[in-house]
């Protein structure tokens, strides 16, 4: 998919035979020819047992119900010799026994359409093939760039299984489902058509646009085209322009077209800002009279600086018994949205609130996340609380969930929260030195139970202010004191209102409810982390139960801050499985809470608006929901939410690439981060920034891929590179296209420090 010269005569997909001559010819002449244009194997293809079987089942998937005896097949591969022709019919003959084929009679085999057919999930690669993820098969399914048959990334299929050198290989029968006909990409013009190039570099395809449907589209131009029709006899699909976004390599283009590769939105619709407009900001005197009234409780919340929307606020308070009434407030956000409403339906779609590095697509319309949900100082709002009797020890007696009403009476920031705590003195220090302290039990006792620490470093970018998009420079953001006392009553709010309604030794049968769950590691997957981490001098204790967690913690406060401590964080979160959204409460494996919902950000996620409702619903007395109808609105919202997540790395790694073009030819310490056949990973030790060393560079040896090792070894001389090695890197190239840094692997850290730059990085801990 590189760029195309426009002088250069292309393939036509708009003429059957790509501008050959259209005279028709005999039926069947035209019939072969079919067959024959439709796989031509190149000779080399030919030459192995395994090129040849995949080349003869091309031939029979190209025309499924079209039978063919040996020499028909031999002519369509161009095999004359009798020695090749002999080796057509042995490999028919076995393909019948595995029925990939079917033996129709006088020695002519047909596609074996009745054979064993899955449905999944296309998940493609880079080079055209793919593999078929499905429930119905433990292990993906491999798939040759030649058995696609029109089947794009994503595509919901059906797929036949035949066997390939006594391996199972996938050919696609039918795509059941396009996952999407719409694709962002580069236009590419020539003087009588164009082609939308996908960024995606998983859609090994390109759009034919004739010049027709360019809706005023120029030459490398970023565009949406949608496709319009795939005919049988073309090898590109046919689309059209339906958007064109702008000049490429422009900020607001790029984050656009971020947004649009994971289906999420950019804007809201006219009319979905013309409800929220109407709301207003007043509370209801009817509606203040039905709820607990916390305006007169001191109330404040802590945010980070630039925060516009708050979605939880603290109420605290010191009890006659000594004890201390602590009530977690969040935004009533279900008050505003009506079940079924045009708002609700819209934060429905939407399921989460997107955090780019330049912005924030936001879940609700700005009156509403920003003005009439947010708990603002000094203005009374309508909210939703857990309410907690709590001792000196963080121990909670008694506890209380409902609809109540709040004043703010002050917004801290975390920084001047945090100086509060270190200093003991400043406005409320008493009162966010209690909960400081009660946080901090809370917190121990929560490891003690074996919940796991990754307190992970988070990488900021300062961006120019005339722009609001060009990196400037590059900060770490780790969390500290006051980001934990707020973290451990949010928690503690979700886990009990997951216990109120999901604790079976109170309830026989629970009611349907949404849980936050994460599910125990493959132990497979935990073995070989905890062997690879030997080499750094740490153990972890395997097999089950809390000492293993224990163990785990230990290894990552003693890597936290040095130069592998974040490629060994990096490796245990790929350890772990991946937290979602249920109905069916298996607990939560990483913070060790049997039961766990997420009730504390209704502004940002759709499904604490939906656990609010469904609280309130059970506390008026409501009968248990339907579980089949949450369990899809679960899945929704998991897909949403990683859908979210993806986009959030792509715009991280953009303004990565982005910032480091300046720094191209410089050479910087750097851990390696990854390994694959096709290369090393590396993290620079200053900035976190990522970037690939290709194989193809590294001309001292020939470097094989060992897994289980996580290294490359050279055959010749035996080298190796490991992860977590600090290497010297040199950046050879910024590619902003791909959002790829691309390095290249000087040997010796004690090479001369040319271009090397040590103290122009700006940082903040």
């Amino acid at each position: 998919m590189g760029r195309r010269n426009p002088k250069k005569k292309a393939y036509n997909p708009s003429q059957p035979n790509g501008g050959a001559s259209s005279r028709r010819k005999p039926k069947k002449a035209e019939k072969m020819e079919k067959a024959e244009k439709a796989e031509k194997p190149k000779k080399s293809n030919l030459d192995t047992p395994e090129g040849m079987t995949r080349s003869i089942l091309q031939v029979f998937h190209n025309s499924p119900e079209r039978g063919f005896n040996f020499k028909e097949v031999s002519r369509v591969l161009r095999v004359s010799n009798k020695m090749d022709r002999a080796r057509v019919l042995a490999i028919l003959e076995e393909l019948a026994k595995q029925k990939s084929i079917e033996d129709i009679g006088r020695g002519s085999y047909r596609f074996n359409l009745k054979s064993e057919e899955i449905e999944g999930t296309i998940d493609a690669t880079r080079k055209g093939s793919a593999y078929l993820v499905s429930p119905d098969k433990d292990d993906d399914l491999f798939i040759h760039a030649k058995n696609m048959n029109k089947a794009l990334h994503g595509d919901t299929v059906m797929v036949k299984i035949s066997n390939h050198r006594n391996k199972p290989e996938g050919i696609v029968t039918k795509v059941v489902k396009r996952a999407r006909t719409q694709f962002i990409g580069t236009l590419q013009l020539n003087d009588k058509f164009g082609f939308l190039v996908p960024d995606n570099e998983k859609i090994a395809i390109d759009l034919f646009i004739p010049k027709t449907k360019l809706n005023g589209a120029l030459n490398g131009e970023k565009v949406i085209g949608e496709i319009t029709d795939w005919p049988n006899d073309s090898k590109n699909p046919f689309g059209k322009i339906t958007e064109v976004l702008g000049e490429a390599g422009n900020n607001d283009v790029v984050m656009h077209s971020i947004l649009f590769e994971y289906d999420l939105p950019f804007e809201f619709p006219a009319k979905v800002e013309a409800v929220a407009e109407k709301i207003s900001f007043e509370l209801d005197p009817v509606e203040i009279k039905k709820r607990r009234d916390f305006r007169d409780i001191l109330t404040f919340t802590i945010d980070p600086h630039d925060a516009k929307d708050f979605d939880d606020a603290l109420s605290f308070q010191k009890l006659p018994n000594g004890n201390y009434e602590i009530g977690i407030h969040i935004a009533d956000v279900s008050h505003y949205m009506q079940p079924g409403g045009i708002l609700d339906v819209e934060a429905y779609d939407r399921a989460t609130s997107v955090y780019l590095v330049d912005r924030v697509v936001p879940m609700l319309p700005e009156k509403l996340s920003n003005g009439v949900c947010s708990l603002r100082p000094n203005e009374e709002k309508f909210t939703f609380s857990s309410v907690f009797e709590i001792d000196d020890n963080g121990r909670v007696k008694n506890e209380w969930f409902g609809r109540t009403v709040i004043y703010s009476d002050r917004r801290f920031t975390y920084e001047e929260a945090q100086e509060i705590i270190e200093t003991g003195a400043g406005e409320l220090h008493e009162e966010i030195g209690i909960m400081d302290k009660i946080a901090k039990k809370m917190r121990n006792e929560r490891f003690k139970s074996g919940a796991i620490s990754f307190d992970r470093v988070e990488v900021k970018f300062h961006l120019d202010r005339a722009d609001n998009a060009t990196p400037t420079g590059v900060y770490f953001k780790e969390a500290k004191d006051s980001n934990k006392l707020i973290e451990e009553y949010m928690l503690l709010a979700n886990k009990k209102v997951a216990q109120f309604i999901g604790d079976k030794r109170k309830h026989k049968n629970p009611k349907t409810f949404i849980y936050r769950v994460h599910d125990v590691p493959k132990p497979d997957k935990f073995d070989q982390f905890a062997n690879f981490i030997t080499r750094f001098g740490f153990n972890i204790k395997t097999g089950e139960g809390q000492n293993i967690n224990k163990s785990l913690n230990e290894v990552l406060k003693a890597v936290h801050g040095k130069k592998e401590g974040n490629m060994i964080e990096t490796l245990a979160v790929r350890t772990m499985a991946k937290a979602e959204y249920s109905t069916n409460n298996i607990g939560h494996y990483g913070l060790s809470f049997q039961y766990y919902s997420h009730f504390t950000s209704p502004i940002r996620r759709y499904p604490d608006v939906m656990v609010h409702r469904l609280l309130q619903f059970y506390l008026d007395g409501g009968k248990s929901a339907d579980e089949s109808e949450y369990e899809a609105f679960c899945i929704h919202c998991s897909k949403m939410e990683k859908q979210a997540s993806q986009a959030e790395r792509d715009s991280i790694k953009y303004k990565q690439v982005e910032f480091m073009a300046k720094h191209v030819g410089q050479r910087f310490k750097a851990v390696i981060s990854g390994v694959t056949d096709w290369g090393i990973y590396a993290e620079i030790s200053e900035n976190l920034c990522e970037g690939m060393i290709s194989t193809k560079l590294m001309t001292d040896d020939t470097y094989v891929h060992d897994a289980e090792n996580y290294c490359l070894v050279g055959t010749k001389h035996g080298k190796k590179y490991q992860m977590g090695d600090e290497v010297l890197i040199e950046v050879k190239n910024a590619d902003l296209s791909r959002k790829q840094l691309d390095f290249i692997l000087v040997d010796s850290l004690d090479v001369p420090k040319k271009g090397y730059i040590e103290d122009e990085w700006d940082f903040e801990i």
